[in-house]
C-alpha cells in the first residue's frame, strides 16, 4: 500500500506542476487532462514496482513506458514513425502538444528536484530525441523564450 501512496503523492505534485506550467502556456485543459493514462492499471501497477518496490521489473516497467508514450501525444516518441526498413521517420507535432510536452518536462523537474530545470535538461538530451525540424526549432524557441524559468 506504501508504494501507491507515494507514487499517488508523486502524480499529483507532478500534475500540479504541469497544470500551471499549462496555464502559463494558455492550455489549461491540456494540464487537467495531462497523463489521466497513468492511472490506467496497466501503466500504475508497473510503475509502482518499479520506483517503489523492485527496480528488477524493468520489463513490465518498459511495456508500461511504451504503453504510455503511444497514448499520449504530447511524448515525442508518439510522433517518430517506424518504417518496415528499421529507418524512422520523425512526424511534425501539433503545437499544443509541443506545449504540453514542454510543461511535462517542467513539471517532472519541479517534481522530482523542486527546481526548473528545463533548459538544463533539454540541453543534456536534445541530441538523444528524433524530433522533426519544425518541432525542434519551436522546442528550442519557446525553450529560449522561457524568462520566467531560471
Amino acid at each position: 500500500m506504501k508504494k501507491h501512496i507515494l507514487y499517488l503523492s508523486y502524480i499529483v505534485r507532478h500534475k500540479w506542476f504541469v497544470f500551471i506550467a499549462c496555464c502559463r502556456f494558455g492550455i489549461p485543459f491540456r494540464g487537467i487532462t495531462h497523463d489521466l493514462s497513468k492511472l490506467l492499471p496497466s501503466e500504475w501497477l508497473p510503475y509502482c514496482r518499479y520506483f517503489y518496490c523492485d527496480a528488477n521489473s524493468a520489463k513490465d516497467f518498459d511495456m508500461a513506458w511504451l504503453r504510455h508514450q503511444h497514448r499520449n501525444p504530447h511524448h515525442w516518441q508518439y510522433w517518430v514513425l517506424r518504417m518496415d526498413n528499421g529507418s524512422t521517420v520523425a512526424q511534425p507535432m501539433p503545437r499544443k502538444y509541443v506545449f504540453e510536452m514542454l510543461c511535462d518536462w517542467i513539471g517532472a523537474g519541479r517534481a522530482i528536484t523542486g527546481k526548473y530545470e528545463v533548459k538544463e535538461w533539454w540541453q543534456k538530451n536534445r541530441d538523444k530525441m528524433v524530433l522533426h525540424p519544425e518541432t525542434r526549432k519551436m522546442v528550442q524557441w519557446l525553450i529560449d523564450g522561457l524568462g520566467w524559468i531560471k
